[in-house]
C-alpha cells in the first residue's frame, strides 16, 4: 500500500508543491488539501507548508491555525497521525498548542536564507526514525520569524522529556533559545521546524555536498520515516 501524505495549502502558502513533490519522490502519494475545508480525504499522514499564510499578520501561524482544516488537524493529531510542520507550518502548530512554545522575529530583525546544519536530537519521531541520533544533517532555513521562545518551565520540560527534535549547529540564525530548530509532541507523531527538508530531496536542486554542488538530499529522511511510521501502523 502507497501512504498518502495530505499537504495543506493556505492563503499565502508557498511551498506546498514542493512538499508535494519531496513526498512524491520519496515514494508517497502527495494529496493537496485546502484549508476551507473539514476534509482530509483518508489520507495518512500531514504536512502544513512553509510560506507566509495570511500575510503573517498578527503573529505568522495565527490565523491559518485558526483555519477551518485545522479542527480536523488537531483530532488526527490526538489519534496519532503523523503530522510535519515546516516553517510556517511549524508556526502553526505552535499557534494552534500541538506544540508548545512560541515563534518571534529573528534576532537580527532580518530574513535570512542559508543551508542550515541541523543535530537530530530525537530520532524516535515518526518523522526522525530514520535517522541516527546525533547525527548531522543539512538543510536549507529561510525565516524572518524563526527565534523559538519559552518560559523557563516549558524549556526545562522540554529539554527534561526529550521533546528538541532538531537543534542548530555551527550557528544559530535567528537567536532561538537553546538552538532549538526543531520539537516533537511527547507522543512523537507531530514535528515541526524552521528549517526546509522538501528543498533536499533531489539531487541538483539541494545544499552542497563535498561530493557535488547542490547534492544533498538529507530531507529526503524525513519523508521516508513517515512513510515507514504509515507503514507500520498498516502492519
Amino acid at each position: 500500500m502507497t501512504a498518502r501524505i495530505g499537504v495543506i495549502t493556505f492563503p499565502g502558502s508557498l511551498d506546498d508543491r514542493d512538499a508535494q513533490r519531496a513526498i512524491r519522490i520519496a515514494g508517497a502519494e502527495p494529496v493537496a488539501l485546502w484549508h476551507g475545508s473539514h476534509d482530509l480525504e483518508g489520507v495518512d499522514a500531514l504536512v502544513l507548508p512553509g510560506g507566509f499564510s495570511y500575510g503573517d499578520y498578527l503573529r505568522a501561524g495565527a490565523i491559518a491555525a485558526l483555519s477551518p482544516i485545522m479542527t480536523e488537524v488537531r483530532s488526527a493529531a490526538e489519534a496519532g497521525m503523523p503530522i510535519l510542520g515546516i516553517c510556517n507550518g511549524f508556526q502553526m502548530l505552535v499557534e494552534a498548542h500541538l506544540l508548545p512554545g512560541g515563534l518571534i522575529r529573528n534576532a537580527h530583525q532580518q530574513f535570512i536564507r542559508r543551508d542550515q546544519r541541523l543535530r537530530v536530537e530525537n530520532a524516535s519521531t515518526a518523522w526522525t526514525s530514520e535517522f541516527e541520533q546525533g547525527q548531522e544533517i543539512v538543510v536549507p532555513l529561510k525565516n524572518g520569524d524563526g527565534g523559538y521562545i519559552a518560559d523557563a518551565e516549558t524549556l526545562a520540560r522540554i529539554e527534561g522529556e526529550g521533546l528538541v527534535a532538531f537543534r542548530y549547529l555551527g550557528v544559530n540564525p535567528n537567536g532561538s533559545l537553546n538552538d532549538i530548530a526543531g520539537l516533537t509532541n511527547e507522543r512523537g507523531n507531530v514535528v515541526g521546524l524552521m528549517p526546509h527538508p522538501e528543498h533536499a530531496t533531489e539531487p541538483g536542486f539541494g545544499p552542497d555536498t563535498p561530493a557535488a554542488m547542490r547534492s544533498g538530499v538529507d530531507g529526503l529522511g524525513f519523508f521516508q520515516s513517515a512513510i515507514a511510521a504509515v507503514a507500520a501502523v498498516a502492519a
